[in-house]
């Protein structure tokens, strides 16, 4: 790692500290996550760059920030079981609960759509970027480096872990003790979701008399499962508790956020002054563009709402985004190739260019630096990807749901500069590889 790595690295580390321990939290839409907007945006300033701040609405709890909900549902269904047994036609009213909640899990926490936002409190969100232009103003690509300002509402029984963290089972004791406990209070949501359906068909056949309807009701397994549910929603109630505890509803709780993501603000940053101080350094006929996006954690709505709000322009033609997200476990810098929730698959050049600059720098994680899907959730190269962008996530964190991520345990005391810096040569030489496809591409490598 070259003095230039170490220094820049060094600064994007202090930049983590102040977001973390003087900023504090920023869950999204809060004055916090403006503030470490306003930080960064006077941080362009001073390098000479005049930053750009648009501004969107966004509902905190509208994604997986209010997964809880589905937990009260939960509870609520379960109490009303004991009701529509004395009162059947309340069974509909159990299966309007389902399925407007469900609509929502599938649609805006699963898949991220913005759907059903206007059914919860909103705020007002921002994205702030800055571009840096050659010397002569002339560009024909764009490499943009994003991460995103906000933070995590603390995920509670990933919290508990911590009293595992040395113990040589905690990856095993970890999963037990949040998946567990989650995946069970998932399986009772989704039995009473089945229920719901289930004994709404039967009493509606009732009302009109059905034959197939009367058949069901006299069987013996419908009369034992009707005997049953006046002992399930025991069982259904606690495993919704559990969902319904999954994240801590105070913000002065909430992760701090110094791995995810002041690390990948930090070096977007970082990369940019870079370029700025060094021009000689400066990709060929190249515009590099400093993004920092808002309310990731609401379900990527910062990302959402530049790609909807550019559509068509410019800014998103014969675009790179290297999305920066998480950079702190050195033992796990990865390539982030598509998120499974999302159905979308990341660029590929992005992720050959990261896998060979890891090679030659003899970066060997515990995953042997293969490429990754994100399993659960999404990021931002989602959208990007969808509007047109070449993208993939960078990230060095250790995949394994720890005990700090996405909660208050998320601090920069426990991680290094030298990780951050070792994140900065990453991108650096990724950035030399980009340079390098797009002259060999005639400049024009993104539509190629």
């Amino acid at each position: 790692m070259n003095e230039d790595s170490k220094k820049y690295g060094q600064e994007a580390y202090d930049i983590v500290c102040h977001a973390a321990n003087e900023i504090g939290p920023r869950l999204p839409g809060t004055e916090n996550e403006t503030k470490f907007h306003r930080y960064m945006g006077q941080k362009l300033r001073d390098i000479g760059i005049q930053p750009v701040e648009e501004k969107f609405t966004v509902a905190p709890r509208g994604s997986i920030g209010g997964l809880p909900y589905a937990g009260y549902a939960g509870v609520l269904m379960s109490v009303l079981i004991y009701v529509a047994l004395d009162n059947p036609s309340v069974w509909f009213a159990i299966f309007a609960i389902a399925f407007c909640m469900t609509s929502w899990l599938i649609f805006d926490v699963l898949l991220y759509h913005t759907w059903f936002d206007i059914f919860f409190p909103h705020e007002t969100s921002r994205n702030t970027y800055g571009e840096l232009l050659p010397e002569d103003g002339e560009y024909d690509y764009t490499i943009m480096l994003s991460a995103h300002t906000d933070t995590s509402w603390t995920w509670k029984h990933s919290l508990r872990t911590y009293r595992y963290r040395k113990r040589a089972d905690y990856a095993t004791r970890g999963l037990l003790a949040t998946i567990a406990k989650v995946g069970f209070g998932a399986a009772c949501y989704f039995f009473l979701v089945g229920t719901a359906c289930f004994m709404a068909v039967v009493e509606t056949g009732g009302l009109f008399h059905a034959q197939w309807a009367a058949a069901i009701v006299e069987r013996v397994s419908f009369h034992n499962f009707i005997v049953a549910l006046h002992f399930i929603p025991i069982v259904t109630t606690i495993g919704c508790i559990f969902v319904g505890i999954w994240n801590d509803p105070h913000g002065r709780n909430a992760s701090p956020g110094a791995m995810d993501n002041a690390t990948g603000i930090a070096l977007s940053y970082e990369v940019t002054k870079y370029f700025k101080e060094h021009p000689e350094k400066m990709p060929k006929r190249c515009r590099i563009i400093d993004m920092n996006c808002g309310s990731e954690e609401a379900g990527l709505r910062g990302s959402i709402a530049f790609t909807r709000d550019h559509e068509g322009e410019d800014i998103l033609k014969n675009c790179w985004n290297i999305n920066i997200d998480s950079i702190a476990d050195a033992d796990h810098f990865e390539v982030i190739n598509g998120d499974t929730w999302q159905f979308c698959r990341f660029d590929k050049d992005l992720e050959k260019m990261f896998k060979d600059t890891f090679a030659e720098k003899g970066i060997v994680s515990k995953t042997k630096g293969y490429a990754m899907k994100n399993p659960v959730g999404g990021c931002d190269s989602t959208p990007m990807t969808r509007a047109g962008i070449k993208s993939v996530t960078f990230a060095a964190q250790n995949p394994t749901l720890t005990y700090y991520y996405h909660t208050w345990r998320d601090l920069p005391e426990r991680f290094s500069a030298e990780t951050v810096a070792q994140g900065f040569d990453v991108v650096i030489s990724v950035i030399d590889k980009i340079a390098a496809f797009q002259e060999a591409n005639g400049f024009n490598g993104v539509n190629n």
